[in-house]
């Protein structure tokens, strides 16, 4: 987000220090636009107005901004000032304070250092070199000071001196795309429902290509005739706002789900914008068809209940901690690969719930493994981390092949023996 660069103008600080002020805050930030469209928000319960060329004075400004949050029945403190800290240090003064443009230094000056905000050790050391308020604090040489408290004091030193350059961040106004279809009749079978379905998100889609935004999901909603409705979450393996590719993967999600009563209404709502156009690579040849590709993974999680996650391997000492799994967030491209010699085959380990096995050791290496006999060993390889951890590993491993082809990863702990993975 880009900060705005602002001509000399006035803040109004809004604070609300209610313990139930997080519920209501998005609609009080919403109201606020009525005040100013410049609303920067800080955190639940402290945000800033611009009233850059707004029409009126101070007064009426915030007069105007108490009777648009009288709604929410939260008490609210508001303080004018330059500057973000001088309109803070105001509004934490008392309500409808004032601290005029130009005589910044002069209102801080009798403030206490808890406006500030700084660490209670820091304020006590302060207090201990007899520095107990912002006026005794700017009059402190600069250098100094800062070598002194470290990199952070310089902006404690500037607010003092009634300086704040901390730059004003406009709160982005989210933009809802989403269409519906109610009263039009019930829908009891599945041909129905795609075809409504097919009628909302064209809407949707035509929406999005106008604002120029890609839908990274769908959020559809189904009202039944019992009064019941039902949610579905519709992930978008590659953010798109193409109607044949996100139609496919509602109906992937949809396929073969049963409802209780029939459906009356439907909307869908495009979730996770971005930025529009289609992402692509220099050479088309090599993209893979995100439109498959997220068909694909909605069948996957509409038959196994939980999302398709891909592994990935990194650099470890423990088998168990060579792979992670994460969710398909997006799609990577997977080039196409030249055409030529075959690589060669390489096994891969498959690893197995881990359980104990009965080993015989002939000169210091594994000669039966459950009954088999080995006939080729490759190890030990010693495996010793995490001696700082509650659960630290200390272990051999061995690659053996048994008389019956099987290649397996096995592991001496202690003097017991367990079975790790198997070679595909």
């Amino acid at each position: 987000m880009l900060a705005v660069e602002r001509a000399p103008s006035l803040l109004l600080c809004v604070l609300s220090d209610a313990d139930s002020v997080a519920p209501h805050w998005e609609a009080m930030l919403d109201a606020l636009d009525a005040v100013s469209p410049l609303v920067d928000d800080v955190r639940p319960g402290h945000a800033y107005v611009d009233m850059c060329g707004a029409p009126g004075n101070v007064r009426e400004w915030i007069a105007q901004t108490h009777a648009t949050l009288v709604p929410y029945g939260l008490a609210v403190r508001i303080g004018a000032g330059a500057n973000k800290f001088a309109a803070y240090a105001a509004a934490q003064n008392g309500d409808g304070t004032i601290c005029a443009a130009g005589n910044e230094r002069a209102f801080l000056a009798p403030l206490s250092l808890d406006v500030l905000g700084v660490d209670g050790r820091i304020r006590e050391r302060l207090r201990m070199l007899g520095i107990a308020t912002l006026g005794e604090l700017a009059r402190l040489p600069h250098g100094p000071f800062v070598r002194r408290f470290g990199m952070q004091a310089a902006q404690w030193h500037a607010c003092a001196r009634g300086e704040d350059r901390t730059p004003f961040l406009p709160r982005a106004h989210a933009i809802a795309i989403e269409a519906s279809a109610f009263g039009e009749g019930s829908i009891e079978e599945q041909a129905q429902l795609f075809f409504a379905l097919c009628v909302v998100l064209a809407r949707v889609c035509a929406d999005l290509e106008r604002c120029g935004k890609r839908a990274g999901a769908l959020e559809l909603t189904l009202e039944l005739e019992d009064g019941n409705e039902r949610r579905v979450d519709v992930p978008v393996a590659l953010p798109s706002a193409d109607e044949r590719m996100l139609g496919d993967v509602l109906r992937a999600k949809l396929y073969e789900s049963t409802f209780a009563s029939p459906i009356v209404g439907l909307r869908i709502r495009a979730a996770r914008l971005e930025e529009g156009g289609e992402a692509m690579s220099f050479f088309p040849a090599d993209d893979v068809d995100p439109r498959r590709v997220a068909v694909a993974l909605a069948r996957l999680e509409a038959t196994t209940g939980e999302p398709p996650r891909r592994a990935h391997i990194r650099a470890a000492h423990a088998l168990e901690r060579q792979f992670s799994y994460e969710p398909f967030a997006s799609l990577a491209v997977v080039p196409n690969k030249a055409s030529g010699a075959p690589e060669a085959l390489v096994a891969q380990l498959r690893l197995l719930a881990v359980r104990e096995i009965g080993v015989v050791v002939k000169r210091g290496a594994p000669a039966v493994v459950d009954g088999r006999s080995v006939t080729e060993c490759k190890g030990p390889w010693r495996i010793e981390e995490g001696w700082f951890a509650d659960a630290p590993i200390a272990r051999d491993e061995y690659d053996v092949l048994l008389d019956d082809a099987s290649r397996l990863r096995i592991y001496r702990q202690g003097s017991r023996w367990y079975l790790r993975g198997a070679y595909d």
